[in-house]
């Protein structure tokens, strides 16, 4: 098992670098706070996770066979990040200030439920893109060592990816805390707040027209 674990991790630093959703999701949230920033993180994992859940069981397969099914999860999907750029739109045009997330960070009592729906939407942001699903089908059968059973290693192996990319994308929500002062300026955060919105209606639009 030790023997596949650099490649492994060298394919989950490629992984974690390369920039989506959940990434853009995780720098905005991080602007709130470090604590809603890390929830989203924690999410993004943990569908990390159920994605090499169901993989090991084989039933992603099920995503790269049935095009019904992959189209459903597929404007699933498309819905959820779409929703997400147009909330971000809508706080730019507020000023920057606090979106729904935020509004409610800032109402007594609501720390919880704002926590909660920080994690919520890093889940639904990863398991609504069935690419995610096919990818782990095919990714992490690669890295099973000959002759180990496959359902154990792929379960070991979505669990060390998730903890993994915890940690990497953990130093993004440190970075952004760094940098709050600057970014939380409302010039600067309304700009950041387009670009986010922006960037997630056309990952949204690309996934609904990308068959």
């Amino acid at each position: 098992m030790f023997e596949i674990l650099l490649p492994f991790v060298a394919a989950c630093t490629l992984i974690a670098l390369a920039p989506g959703p959940s990434t853009v999701l995780i720098i905005r949230n991080s602007l709130r706070s470090r604590r809603l920033g890390m929830l989203t993180v924690l999410g993004n994992e943990t569908g990390v996770f159920l994605w090499g859940v169901v993989a090991a069981c084989g039933l992603t397969a099920v995503l790269a066979a049935s095009e019904v099914a992959y189209d459903v999860m597929r404007y699933t999907g498309a819905a959820v990040l779409l929703v997400f750029g147009v909330q971000a739109l809508r706080a730019a045009r507020r000023g920057g200030d606090a979106d729904d997330l935020g509004g409610e960070e800032a109402q007594s009592g609501a720390t919880v439920a704002s926590g909660w729906r920080a994690y919520r939407t890093g889940v639904f942001v990863n398991l609504a893109n069935p690419k995610a699903g096919i990818f782990a089908m095919s990714f992490l059968p690669q890295f099973v060592p000959s002759g180990a059973p496959q359902f154990p290693a792929m379960l070991a192996l979505a669990a060390f990816q998730a903890v993994f990319e915890t940690g990497f994308y953990g130093m993004y929500v440190w970075g952004v805390g760094r940098l709050r002062k600057v970014l939380s300026r409302a010039g600067v955060r309304r700009r950041l707040e387009q670009v986010s919105g922006g960037v997630l209606l056309a990952l949204g639009i690309r996934l609904a027209l990308d068959g």
